[in-house]
Parts: structure tokens; sequence; C-alpha cells
């Protein structure tokens, strides 16, 4: 009986059982967890209607690069803002919004009004609030725990971000056979919804602010000048938008690869999907476990390379569940890649830049892929959905090799400066 009690009381202990005792993290995390599962439903719906409206990888492309482009433009100035701002004020104001959007796509759907063009449009709208969002979550997690459980917490919350990766297609995919797309979208209200709820019963301290004497364009130059100087930081922002340049698109082209590669339609999609979705879970679950940031150097380099050989993996089977199993470790080392580097900028990142530096890594892994998707759906066209992703692997190679020489030095500057 007393190794049972001191087994439970080390799980009682472990890192990312401990990050729940806090009240405001559990409220935030119990609302966004059910809203990142719709969140999917409504992703995986609009790449669906994406290619049933068109049948067209540049138009595919087209979609993605809607929702994604906005981050570049708008996530630098929503991090200047919540560096000024309460996060948790901007972050109810951007979920009424983004709770209005879902209505509105879902009742464009229902009454029959869907065309590409009109999906283009209503997706960029998305596209604009989202980085608003984006930057006053990854403040409030933070704000919700102590320092020493900030890895934790914020694996946790990739864990549950990427979780809902395999969750959310898997249901949509059964919604949508039974009672069309239009239901799949209307969970995403019940989501957004229940999140604003969860939201409001939070008291999360507002961070104190020192009053600022710049404008928000130098707040945003001071951001760029601080990230460059930093030489643990940079380095791994470039590794980030390299990836996301070339293999973040690769979740947005799934309709493609099922369609017209795999001839799967649906179930196919929703498999295709759900891999990279468990992939990535598991990889999530496995950096909040370690609750700490010890060789996550050494661990994204590592996954960086993994990445690049799962894609040309990917791209090189016939087999629709051999894609399956390499789109898993797809999205195992990007996950394990993006969620260390976020967890090792989190904790190197000086308090007062925090919002901006954080809305600008948003950008990067949320912003950036849009660049690639416009020019892989643009490829694709020409040369096929496959030739132009083993290319993108190759990038994603060159993009190791850079990092892997001085990983060392990239991992003394991220010590020093924590």
């Amino acid at each position: 009986m007393s190794i049972l009690n001191l087994n439970m009381r080390g799980l009682a202990d472990s890192p990312i059982i401990r990050v729940w005792r806090h009240r405001d993290y559990a409220l935030f995390m119990s609302g966004i967890g059910p809203h990142y599962v719709t969140g999917w439903m409504q992703r995986f719906s609009v790449g669906y209607l994406a290619w049933e409206l068109s049948h067209s990888p540049a138009w595919l492309g087209a979609v993605a690069a809607a929702d994604l482009a906005p981050m570049i433009l708008i996530a630098p100035f929503a991090g200047a803002i919540v560096d000024r701002w309460d996060p948790v004020k901007q972050i109810k104001l951007a979920l009424i919004a983004v709770l209005l959007h879902a209505i509105v796509l879902a009742g464009l759907m229902l009454s029959g009004l869907m065309t590409i063009e009109l999906l283009f449009a209503i997706t960029l709208v998305n596209g604009f609030l989202m980085p608003v969002y984006n930057a006053a979550r990854t403040t409030v997690v933070p704000a919700c725990v102590p320092r020493s459980d900030f890895p934790s917490a914020v694996s946790l919350d990739s864990s549950f971000f990427h979780s809902s990766r395999f969750v959310g297609p898997l249901l949509a995919a059964l919604v949508i056979s039974v009672w069309g797309v239009g239901a799949a979208l209307m969970a995403h209200v019940a989501g957004v919804a229940f999140f604003i709820f969860q939201i409001f019963r939070m008291r999360v301290t507002p961070p104190v602010r020192q009053k600022s004497t710049s404008n928000l364009w130098q707040d945003v130059t001071a951001s760029f000048v601080y990230i460059k100087a930093h030489k643990g930081i940079f380095p791994l922002f470039v590794l980030m938008t390299m990836a996301s340049v070339t293999a973040r698109p690769l979740q947005d082209f799934m309709p493609g690869f099922a369609g017209a590669v795999f001839k799967s339609g649906t179930d196919g999609l929703a498999i295709l999907t759900a891999g990279m979705g468990v992939g990535a879970m598991i990889g999530a679950t496995w950096i909040a476990m370690r609750g700490h940031t010890r060789g996550m150097v050494y661990i994204v380099v590592v996954s960086t390379i993994g990445l690049a050989l799962s894609m040309l993996g990917f791209v090189a089977t016939g087999s629709l569940w051999m894609a399956t199993v390499f789109g898993g470790f797809a999205g195992l080392t990007l996950t394990v890649m993006a969620t260390g580097i976020s967890a090792l900028v989190q904790l190197a990142v000086a308090d007062d830049m925090r919002g901006r530096v954080m809305s600008l890594f948003a950008m990067i892994y949320r912003g950036v892929p849009a660049i690639g998707a416009l020019a892989i759906g643009f490829g694709a066209e020409l040369f096929g959905l496959r030739m132009a992703f083993a290319v993108a692997a190759l990038v994603c190679v060159v993009a190791w090799i850079g990092i892997a020489r001085i990983h060392e030095r990239v991992d003394v500057a991220i010590q020093d400066r924590r």
C-alpha cells in the first residue's frame, strides 16, 4: 500500500497533473479543448468544401492561404496591442467575433448559397480574426501558472490542439456523412460559445503594463530588433519559418491527396487527417510530460530531419495506409519541433516582449504557411502534388543542415538568456 501511495503521490506531483491545480488554467483548458475539436471540424469542412466545389489544387491552396496569410500582416500589431492591454479582454472580444463568423459560415452553407469564391472570402475574414485571438491566447496561458510550470502548461495546450486534429476530422467526417457539412459547421458555433462561457468565468490578474511612450509601429519594430539580436531565438525562428513554408501546408492539401492521389474521398481524407493528428498528439503529449527544456534544442534538430524524411515517405507511397503512417510521423515530428521551439522561446523571452514575440511565432507557424500553400498549390497544378511536396521536403533538409551546424550555440544562448 505504501508503494501505491508513493506512486500516486508521484503522479499527482508530475508536471502534467500539477498545472491543473491552477483554477484559471483549468477553466481555460476545459473551454479551449472542445473549441479546438470543433475548430478542426470547421477546418476539415472548409477543406472538403474547397475541393468539392473546385477539384483544383490551386483553389485548395488559395483557400488555405486566405485562412493563413492575414496572420503575416496582423500578428505583429496584435502582439504589440496585447503587450499594452489586458490579454483576457482581448481574447473575449476576439472570440465574440469568431462566434459571429462561425454563425455566418454555417448559415451560408445551410442556406445553399456557398460557392468557391464565397468560401474564399469568408475564410479570408477568419484569417484576419485569428491573429488577434492567437496573440491573446499565447499570453493568457503563461499568466495562469507560475513560471516553473510554463513548459508543461504550454505543451499541454499544444497537446490539446493536436489531439483535436485527430478527434475533429473523424467527428466531422461522421457528421458530414449523416447530416451534411452545415451540421459540422454548426458544431463549431457551439464550441466557440462554450469557450466564451469559460473565459468569462476566469479571474486572471491583468499583467502590469508600463505606460508606453512609443507608438505601435515602434513597438513592432522593437520586437524584430529584439529577435534578431537574440542568438537563441533568431535561429529557431528561421528554422520554424522554413518548416512552415515547406511542411505545414501538407495538412491543408490532404483533400487533394485523398481525392486525386489515393481516390478515397471523405473517408480517406478523415483517415489521412486523423493520422497526422494522432502523431501530433503523441508528440505534444510527450513534450508536456517531460516538463523541462533540457536538451530541447537537440530534440528540435532531430525532429526537423525526421519531418523531411516523413514527407518524402508520404509522397513516395501509393498506399493510403502507408501514407497515413508517414503522415503520422510528419505530424509527430512537426509538433515536437514547433512545441519545443515554443517552450524554449516562452522561457527565454523577456516578459515585456512576450506578447509581441509569441505573436511573431504564431505568424510564422500559422501565417507563413500561406506562402508555401500558394507556391505548392500552383506547382502541383503543373507537376502534381507528389512532386511539389517532394521538392518542399528537400528544402526542409537544407533547413535541417543549417540548424544542425549551430545547435550547440543556440542551446547555450537559450540557457544564458533565461
